[in-house]
C-alpha cells in the first residue's frame, strides 16, 4: 500500500483537491493497494491534504471483503501510528511498516515495496486528458 500526491489541473474543482504540506503539492492524492505481483487491487483518490493513515482507513475496509483475506499488508512510514492496531482490531490482518535503514545514504528501494513503486511510476507516466502523448526519440 502506498500513496502519491499529484498536482491538480486548473479544471479540477477546489473542493476535490487539497495541499500536501509534506510534498508541497496542491492537488489530489492516489492511494494504491497492490498484491505482491504488483497487480492493482484498489485505488482511492482523495484531496492531497488527506493523510496516508486516513486514506488507508477508507481504502482498506471495502477491500478486506473483496479478496482473499490478506494476512499482512506492507506500507511505508507514513502509515505509522494507531493504524496498525486499528487494522488488527477491525480488519483482522497485520499492517507491517517497512522502515528505511538509518545507515543508508541516498536512494535505496525499500524491501517489500518493490511491488507498488513500479506501478506508481507507470501511473505517473500516463498522459492526462487534454495532454498529448509524449514521445522520446533515441539517437542512433
Amino acid at each position: 500500500m502506498d500513496s502519491q500526491p499529484v498536482k491538480a489541473d486548473a479544471a479540477v474543482t477546489f473542493g476535490s483537491r487539497g495541499f500536501d504540506a509534506g510534498k508541497k503539492i496542491n492537488g489530489r492524492k492516489r492511494h494504491l493497494l497492490t498484491d505482491t505481483l504488483a497487480l492493482l487491487l484498489a485505488v482511492l483518490v482523495t484531496p492531497a491534504s488527506v493523510t496516508d493513515r486516513d486514506g488507508a482507513r477508507a481504502l482498506l475496509p471495502p477491500e478486506a471483503g473483496s479478496f482473499r483475506r490478506p494476512a499482512r499488508v506492507w506500507a511505508d512510514g507514513g502509515y505509522t501510528g494507531n493504524l496498525t492496531d486499528w487494522t488488527a482490531q477491525h480488519l483482522g490482518f497485520v499492517l507491517a511498516i517497512v522502515r528505511r535503514s538509518e545507515d543508508v545514504r541516498g536512494f535505496q528501494p525499500l524491501p517489500r515495496r518493490s511491488a507498488v513503486e513500479p506501478l506508481l511510476r507507470l501511473v505517473s507516466a500516463q498522459p492526462t486528458p487534454g495532454q498529448g502523448l509524449r514521445t522520446t526519440h533515441l539517437a542512433r
